[in-house]
């Protein structure tokens, strides 16, 4: 079997990274945006790029981001997280298709159809990557 080298760059390492960056980035901006007033009110939303945000869904995105980022140093914990988060994501973004309202009480973390969006498109592409990329070859057996 061969050994990981200091070069190894594998597709989950690097979208681990990526995605792990972009979520912290999105998470620093939600609390500059929302404080931490109202932190798990479905109404209380304040919105960045139209996607509504509330200080709960900024921590979920500061949770997930350090996951991620976390997980971007080996392939394999890469590749378990990305396909950790995309499952998440994917049964959030199923969740929001009946929640996304502000007046709905379970909305806890402001969901709105851009989340939708993002959330499905993110477990769509985690979810491809960890399970078609990067996998541990085994010789073949004669």
């Amino acid at each position: 079997m061969p050994t990981p080298t200091r070069g190894d760059h594998g597709i989950n390492k690097v979208v681990a990274f990526g995605f792990g960056f972009i979520y912290l980035f999105v998470a620093v901006v939600g609390f500059v945006v929302t404080g931490f007033d109202g932190f798990a009110e479905p109404g209380n939303a304040s919105y960045l790029a139209g996607f509504a945000v509330n200080p709960l869904h900024n921590v979920v995105h500061l949770v997930i981001g350090l996951a991620l980022l976390a997980s971007s140093r080996r392939t394999g914990s890469a590749r378990a997280v990305n396909g950790l988060v995309g499952v998440v994501y994917l049964l959030v973004g199923l969740i929001g298709l009946f929640i996304a309202r502000p007046d709905e009480p379970l909305n806890v973390l402001a969901i709105n159809g851009f989340d939708n969006v993002l959330h499905l498109g993110t477990a769509m592409v985690l979810l491809t990557i960890a399970g078609a990329a990067d996998r541990t070859r085994r010789p073949a057996v004669i």
